[in-house]
């Protein structure tokens, strides 16, 4: 068998794939969801839609490649990490709407418990801080307005979980309940350094602890499936991880002091420090990259919650354009930014900043000011909040980057990948291949399928990527960081 059928459920779409075991992309199926705001600053998924959704992806795909059916190694699935999911343990069917990593309703609970003094107690467990982008206190906030639910939970007929294990579980048919470290992290439940659920966190928010998933390694077995009767014989699941490490994982970054940046809805910036655990001084969250053999690699990770969200923005909200593809000619039409900066904090500013309760705005605006100015300060904030995070980062690991990969879909945009590379000072290497997260979770498998015995394995698979250096003299980039971190002030 030579096929790897993979699933990355991102925050926007859902996307089947097909990988031969060298890691080519063979085809693919996208499939969008809707995205439900139903009170400003609250963002939610129907969780059955998503599931639907990944039926109608498999059925599609393998719909045009009849052939591959018998030819499947095994499932892998990458997904948008910290959504949170509640769930019928008899059906699988979910009792709310999945609540999405941007949501901001339990901002008053983490207020709680930062002014309780909590906060250095849970960084120290979790390597996370005390805020709502994590689920643990959305859980709380269902368990406080649902009364029904907290019933359910503790009499163990719902379950809690991140999108990976909501899938398994449907996939399998009830039969695995399962997540793996990449996600579990992820929760503000889990005690990155002993590798389990922590009683006393789960306590804290009043989260039952049997109705978390177990936690296996990514490159696990997670059960069999049939894709819902799709296919004749069961598969494997196998190879399961968080988008962001997965991007991480599958551009090679297994050493210390190698980083990407996933350019999706939000972006993660990653920079893998090595096997032991350690706090950044500067705001930056640690995390697990991924488990193997028992062992843990750990990075610092940059949250941005509005990137591609900001695009989007433009093109739902505004309609200052019809694609998103139309922003490079748009930016480029205009020698610079006129002045112009877009501060995205549509949901609060995440690292380095840490203010929930910031507000979007664009400043600098004349009678001058045109459209294209306007998108081009919207592609030009995402490079900006890249370079905020890998300033601290670099700073805290003691490391000097040569240069950072790139992943996600923006890095189509030749315009955004350049700025990058002029603002941050550093070569880009913008993967060929968009779609690394499901990849990771693909080199995920063929570890646990033993395709490849090491990760050294894994580093000889093709590796294909565009390379931008930087073309902006130092003047320059500090009078536009300037002018960025000016307008930032403005909204802090």
């Amino acid at each position: 068998m030579t096929t790897i059928l993979a699933v990355d459920q991102s925050t926007s779409a859902t996307k089947a794939m097909l990988f031969s075991t060298q890691g080519e992309l063979l085809d693919k199926i996208s499939v969008e969801h809707q995205q439900y705001y139903p009170q400003p600053g609250w963002v939610e998924h129907d969780a059955e839609e998503i599931y639907q959704n990944t039926l109608k992806a498999f059925t599609q795909l393998l719909g045009r490649h009849e052939n591959l059916k018998n030819d499947l190694l095994c499932l892998s699935i990458s997904n948008q990490r910290e959504t949170i999911v509640i769930f019928e343990k008899t059906t699988g069917k979910p009792l709310q709407k999945a609540i999405v990593w941007q949501c901001r309703r339990g901002e008053p609970i983490c207020t709680e418990l930062i002014r309780a003094g909590l906060a250095d107690y849970v960084l120290e467990l979790t390597g996370l801080k005390i805020d709502t982008y994590f689920p643990a206190s959305k859980i709380k906030w269902w368990i406080d307005h649902h009364p029904e639910l907290k019933q359910k939970l503790d009499a163990g007929e719902a379950l809690l979980g991140t999108i990976d294990s909501y899938l398994i579980y449907r996939l399998t048919g009830g039969h695995v309940f399962a997540s793996d470290s990449t996600n579990a992290c992820r929760t503000l439940l889990y005690d990155i350094t002993r590798l389990h659920w922590s009683e006393e966190l789960c306590e804290l928010f009043e989260v039952p602890l049997q109705a978390l998933p177990e936690v296996r390694e990514s490159s696990a077995v997670f059960g069999e499936t049939d894709l819902d009767g799709l296919l004749k014989q069961v598969i494997p699941i196998c190879g399961v991880m968080g988008d962001s490490q997965a991007a991480l994982f599958a551009e090679r970054c297994f050493t210390p002091g190698s980083a990407k940046v996933t350019f999706g809805t939000g972006s993660s910036v990653l920079l893998n420090i090595g096997k032991t655990m350690r706090l950044s001084p500067s705001g930056i969250v640690t995390t697990i990259g991924w488990v193997h053999q028992g062992i843990p690699t750990y990075a610092f990770e940059g949250i941005i919650n509005f990137t591609g969200a900001t695009i989007a923005w433009l093109r739902d909200q505004m309609q200052l354009i019809e694609t998103p593809q139309e922003t490079e000619r748009l930016a480029a039409a205009v020698a610079d930014n006129g002045g112009v900066y877009l501060v995205p904090a549509f949901v609060g500013l995440s690292a380095p900043y840490w203010q929930p309760n910031a507000k979007g705005a664009i400043v600098g605006l004349t009678p001058a000011s045109t459209k294209n100015h306007i998108v081009r300060a919207a592609l030009e904030s995402i490079a900006y909040q890249v370079k905020d995070v890998l300033d601290l980062m670099a700073a805290d690991a003691s490391v000097t980057l040569q240069h950072i990969h790139g992943d996600g879909g923006m890095v189509n945009n030749p315009f955004l990948m350049q700025f990058v590379a002029d603002m941050t000072q550093f070569t880009v290497r913008a993967s060929s291949l968009p779609e690394l997260s499901a990849l990771g979770a693909v080199m995920s498998g063929m570890l646990g399928m033993r395709i490849c015995d090491s990760l050294h394995d894994l580093e000889n698979l093709p590796h294909q990527f565009q390379t931008y250096r930087p073309a902006l003299d130092k003047a320059q980039v500090e009078a536009l960081y300037t002018g960025w971190k000016a307008a930032v002030q403005q909204v802090l």
